[in-house]
Protein backbone atom coordinates (compact mmCIF):
# COMPACT_ATOMS: atom_id res chain seq x y z
CA UNK A 1 0.00 0.00 0.00
CA UNK A 2 3.02 2.71 0.52
CA UNK A 3 4.62 1.64 -2.21
CA UNK A 4 1.18 2.63 -4.20
CA UNK A 5 1.00 5.82 -2.12
CA UNK A 6 4.53 6.79 -2.86
CA UNK A 7 4.06 5.93 -6.53
CA UNK A 8 0.91 8.11 -6.50
CA UNK A 9 2.58 11.04 -4.94
CA UNK A 10 6.01 10.79 -7.40
CA UNK A 11 3.54 11.28 -10.36
CA UNK A 12 1.97 14.39 -9.03
CA UNK A 13 -1.25 15.63 -11.10
CA UNK A 14 -1.17 14.63 -14.48
CA UNK A 15 -4.32 16.30 -16.28
CA UNK A 16 -3.49 19.62 -18.29
CA UNK A 17 -4.55 22.84 -16.88
CA UNK A 18 -5.93 23.91 -20.32
CA UNK A 19 -8.15 26.12 -20.14
CA UNK A 20 -6.15 28.39 -17.69
CA UNK A 21 -3.02 27.94 -18.86
CA UNK A 22 -2.54 27.48 -23.02
CA UNK A 23 -1.93 24.21 -24.01
CA UNK A 24 1.33 22.62 -24.36
CA UNK A 25 1.52 21.41 -28.46
CA UNK A 26 4.21 18.88 -29.51
CA UNK A 27 6.91 20.52 -32.26
CA UNK A 28 5.45 18.11 -34.86
CA UNK A 29 1.58 20.14 -34.19
CA UNK A 30 0.47 21.22 -37.48
CA UNK A 31 -1.83 24.25 -37.70
CA UNK A 32 -3.67 25.85 -40.08
CA UNK A 33 -2.01 26.93 -43.15
CA UNK A 34 -1.15 30.82 -44.48
CA UNK A 35 -0.09 32.18 -47.45
CA UNK A 36 2.07 35.61 -47.83
CA UNK A 37 0.79 37.04 -51.07
CA UNK A 38 3.74 39.09 -51.15
CA UNK A 39 5.87 36.30 -51.75
CA UNK A 40 3.64 34.40 -54.56
CA UNK A 41 5.27 34.68 -57.45
CA UNK A 42 3.01 36.35 -60.09
CA UNK A 43 0.95 33.72 -61.96
CA UNK A 44 2.29 30.61 -59.66
CA UNK A 45 -0.49 28.27 -58.38
CA UNK A 46 1.77 25.31 -57.38
CA UNK A 47 0.33 25.42 -53.75
CA UNK A 48 -3.56 25.09 -55.05
CA UNK A 49 -2.49 23.00 -57.64
CA UNK A 50 -1.01 20.76 -54.76
CA UNK A 51 -4.11 20.50 -52.99
CA UNK A 52 -5.79 16.83 -53.54
CA UNK A 53 -8.62 18.69 -51.66
CA UNK A 54 -9.33 22.19 -53.30
CA UNK A 55 -8.96 23.73 -50.15
CA UNK A 56 -7.09 26.66 -51.90
CA UNK A 57 -8.48 29.45 -53.75
CA UNK A 58 -5.92 32.00 -54.62
CA UNK A 59 -8.26 34.11 -56.57
CA UNK A 60 -10.13 34.55 -53.56
CA UNK A 61 -7.14 34.31 -51.46
CA UNK A 62 -8.55 31.87 -49.39
CA UNK A 63 -7.85 28.88 -47.48
CA UNK A 64 -10.83 26.54 -46.92
CA UNK A 65 -10.15 24.64 -43.67
CA UNK A 66 -13.21 22.60 -43.95
CA UNK A 67 -11.52 21.04 -46.54
CA UNK A 68 -7.90 21.27 -45.45
CA UNK A 69 -6.17 18.04 -44.61
CA UNK A 70 -3.52 19.99 -42.97
CA UNK A 71 -0.66 17.65 -45.16
CA UNK A 72 1.86 20.29 -46.30
CA UNK A 73 1.69 19.31 -49.02
CA UNK A 74 0.85 23.05 -50.26
CA UNK A 75 3.96 23.91 -48.22
CA UNK A 76 6.15 21.86 -49.67
CA UNK A 77 5.42 22.69 -53.40
CA UNK A 78 5.78 26.49 -53.35
CA UNK A 79 8.88 27.54 -54.79
CA UNK A 80 9.10 30.93 -52.90
CA UNK A 81 8.52 29.61 -49.51
CA UNK A 82 5.29 31.90 -49.04
CA UNK A 83 2.66 28.90 -47.47
CA UNK A 84 3.16 28.05 -43.81
CA UNK A 85 1.45 25.62 -41.66
CA UNK A 86 0.99 27.84 -37.95
CA UNK A 87 0.82 26.77 -34.10
CA UNK A 88 -3.04 28.05 -34.15
CA UNK A 89 -5.06 24.97 -32.02
CA UNK A 90 -8.42 27.60 -31.88
CA UNK A 91 -10.22 26.39 -35.21
CA UNK A 92 -14.02 25.26 -34.51
CA UNK A 93 -16.51 27.23 -36.23
CA UNK A 94 -20.10 27.55 -35.75
CA UNK A 95 -20.91 27.90 -39.28
CA UNK A 96 -19.37 26.00 -42.58
CA UNK A 97 -18.67 29.27 -44.07
CA UNK A 98 -16.90 30.60 -41.15
CA UNK A 99 -13.95 27.54 -41.53
CA UNK A 100 -13.28 29.87 -45.08
CA UNK A 101 -10.11 31.61 -43.98
CA UNK A 102 -8.87 34.91 -44.81
CA UNK A 103 -5.28 36.12 -44.24
CA UNK A 104 -5.55 33.65 -41.54
CA UNK A 105 -8.57 34.73 -39.99
CA UNK A 106 -11.33 32.44 -39.43
CA UNK A 107 -14.55 33.01 -37.18
CA UNK A 108 -14.25 31.43 -33.92
CA UNK A 109 -17.30 29.33 -32.74
CA UNK A 110 -19.54 31.64 -30.47
CA UNK A 111 -21.75 29.80 -27.47
CA UNK A 112 -24.71 28.39 -27.59
CA UNK A 113 -28.06 30.04 -27.53
CA UNK A 114 -29.31 30.82 -24.13
CA UNK A 115 -31.84 28.06 -24.08
CA UNK A 116 -30.01 25.48 -25.40
CA UNK A 117 -26.84 27.03 -23.27
CA UNK A 118 -29.15 26.71 -20.10
CA UNK A 119 -29.69 23.00 -21.41
CA UNK A 120 -26.19 21.70 -21.81
CA UNK A 121 -24.32 24.27 -20.85
CA UNK A 122 -23.40 22.14 -17.16
CA UNK A 123 -24.17 18.81 -18.37
CA UNK A 124 -23.71 17.62 -21.99
CA UNK A 125 -23.82 14.14 -23.23
CA UNK A 126 -23.00 13.10 -26.83
CA UNK A 127 -22.91 10.02 -28.98
CA UNK A 128 -19.74 9.47 -31.28
CA UNK A 129 -21.16 8.42 -34.58
CA UNK A 130 -18.28 7.09 -36.75
CA UNK A 131 -19.68 7.69 -40.58
CA UNK A 132 -16.62 6.11 -42.53
CA UNK A 133 -14.17 7.23 -40.46
CA UNK A 134 -10.48 6.10 -40.71
CA UNK A 135 -10.64 5.69 -37.30
CA UNK A 136 -7.97 8.75 -36.55
CA UNK A 137 -10.89 11.30 -35.50
CA UNK A 138 -12.34 8.61 -33.67
CA UNK A 139 -9.16 8.01 -31.53
CA UNK A 140 -8.64 11.67 -30.90
CA UNK A 141 -12.05 12.10 -29.77
CA UNK A 142 -11.60 9.05 -27.32
CA UNK A 143 -8.19 10.16 -25.91
CA UNK A 144 -10.19 13.23 -24.43
CA UNK A 145 -11.43 10.87 -21.84
CA UNK A 146 -7.98 10.03 -20.34
CA UNK A 147 -6.72 11.90 -17.46
CA UNK A 148 -4.76 14.17 -18.93
CA UNK A 149 -7.73 15.98 -20.66
CA UNK A 150 -10.50 14.70 -18.05
CA UNK A 151 -13.56 15.73 -20.62
CA UNK A 152 -16.32 14.65 -17.89
CA UNK A 153 -14.85 17.72 -15.82
CA UNK A 154 -16.45 20.10 -17.97
CA UNK A 155 -20.04 17.90 -17.55
CA UNK A 156 -19.12 16.48 -20.91
CA UNK A 157 -19.41 12.68 -21.53
CA UNK A 158 -19.42 10.24 -24.65
CA UNK A 159 -22.45 8.24 -23.61
CA UNK A 160 -23.30 4.49 -25.84
CA UNK A 161 -26.75 5.30 -26.23
CA UNK A 162 -28.36 7.79 -28.28
CA UNK A 163 -31.41 7.84 -26.08
CA UNK A 164 -29.66 9.19 -23.31
CA UNK A 165 -27.63 11.78 -25.65
CA UNK A 166 -28.30 15.59 -26.16
CA UNK A 167 -26.75 15.47 -29.29
CA UNK A 168 -24.32 13.34 -31.87
CA UNK A 169 -20.55 14.13 -32.63
CA UNK A 170 -19.75 12.76 -35.97
CA UNK A 171 -16.66 11.86 -37.17
CA UNK A 172 -16.08 10.43 -40.90
CA UNK A 173 -17.46 11.36 -44.81
CA UNK A 174 -20.96 9.76 -44.31
CA UNK A 175 -20.70 7.01 -46.65
CA UNK A 176 -23.77 5.50 -48.34
CA UNK A 177 -23.95 2.34 -45.91
CA UNK A 178 -24.00 4.32 -42.99
CA UNK A 179 -26.62 7.48 -44.18
CA UNK A 180 -29.99 5.60 -42.38
CA UNK A 181 -27.49 4.59 -39.49
CA UNK A 182 -26.91 8.06 -38.76
CA UNK A 183 -30.45 9.27 -39.77
CA UNK A 184 -31.87 6.78 -37.19
CA UNK A 185 -29.26 7.57 -34.73
CA UNK A 186 -30.18 11.61 -35.26
CA UNK A 187 -33.85 10.59 -35.04
CA UNK A 188 -33.38 8.61 -31.71
CA UNK A 189 -31.67 11.33 -29.97
CA UNK A 190 -34.60 13.27 -28.06
CA UNK A 191 -35.00 17.18 -28.97
CA UNK A 192 -33.69 19.68 -28.82
CA UNK A 193 -30.54 18.17 -30.15
CA UNK A 194 -27.08 19.05 -31.16
CA UNK A 195 -24.77 17.90 -33.66
CA UNK A 196 -21.39 18.16 -33.97
CA UNK A 197 -19.28 17.43 -37.10
CA UNK A 198 -15.14 16.38 -36.35
CA UNK A 199 -12.32 16.47 -39.02
CA UNK A 200 -12.28 17.06 -42.86
CA UNK A 201 -14.05 14.10 -43.44
CA UNK A 202 -17.55 15.04 -41.35
CA UNK A 203 -17.06 18.25 -42.67
CA UNK A 204 -16.78 18.05 -46.67
CA UNK A 205 -15.88 14.28 -47.73
CA UNK A 206 -12.15 15.01 -46.70
CA UNK A 207 -9.90 12.59 -49.53
CA UNK A 208 -12.72 10.96 -50.38
CA UNK A 209 -15.37 13.98 -51.50
CA UNK A 210 -16.99 13.50 -55.00
CA UNK A 211 -16.84 9.50 -54.60
CA UNK A 212 -19.66 8.18 -55.44
CA UNK A 213 -20.22 6.03 -52.24
CA UNK A 214 -19.61 9.14 -50.32
CA UNK A 215 -22.62 11.93 -49.21
CA UNK A 216 -19.25 14.51 -48.31
CA UNK A 217 -19.67 14.75 -44.91
CA UNK A 218 -22.35 15.30 -41.79
CA UNK A 219 -24.25 18.18 -43.25
CA UNK A 220 -25.58 16.59 -46.10
CA UNK A 221 -28.06 14.24 -43.59
CA UNK A 222 -28.28 16.41 -40.51
CA UNK A 223 -28.30 19.96 -39.04
CA UNK A 224 -24.98 20.68 -37.82
CA UNK A 225 -24.14 23.21 -35.14
CA UNK A 226 -20.26 23.02 -34.57
CA UNK A 227 -17.54 22.35 -37.12
CA UNK A 228 -14.39 21.33 -35.95
CA UNK A 229 -11.65 21.18 -38.90
CA UNK A 230 -8.34 18.64 -38.71
CA UNK A 231 -7.60 15.14 -40.46
CA UNK A 232 -7.44 14.78 -37.35
CA UNK A 233 -7.90 17.05 -34.84
CA UNK A 234 -5.62 17.88 -32.34
CA UNK A 235 -7.36 16.83 -28.78
CA UNK A 236 -6.81 20.18 -28.27
CA UNK A 237 -9.10 21.50 -30.82
CA UNK A 238 -11.86 19.40 -30.21
CA UNK A 239 -11.52 20.43 -26.41
CA UNK A 240 -11.61 23.97 -27.30
CA UNK A 241 -14.83 23.90 -30.00
CA UNK A 242 -16.61 21.98 -27.29
CA UNK A 243 -15.99 24.72 -24.86
CA UNK A 244 -16.88 27.37 -26.45
CA UNK A 245 -19.41 25.75 -27.80
CA UNK A 246 -21.03 25.43 -24.30
CA UNK A 247 -19.99 28.84 -23.24
CA UNK A 248 -17.12 27.10 -20.25
CA UNK A 249 -14.31 29.71 -21.63
CA UNK A 250 -16.22 32.63 -21.14
CA UNK A 251 -16.87 30.82 -17.26
CA UNK A 252 -13.38 30.59 -17.16
CA UNK A 253 -12.31 33.50 -17.97
CA UNK A 254 -14.83 35.33 -16.15
CA UNK A 255 -13.32 33.37 -12.92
Amino acid sequence: MFRAIYARLKQGHRTARYPKEAPALPDRFRGPPAIDLAKCPAGCQSCAESCGTGAIDLKAQAVDLGRCLFCTDCSNACPAGAVTLGKEYRLATRTREGLVSHQGMIELAQPLEKRLRSLFGRSLKLRQVSAGGCNACEADVNVLSTVVFDLGRFGIQVVASPRHADGLLITGPVTENMKLALEKTYQACSPPRIVIAVGACAIAGGPFAGHPEVLGGAASVVPVDLFIPGCPPHPYTILDGLLRLTGKLEERAAS
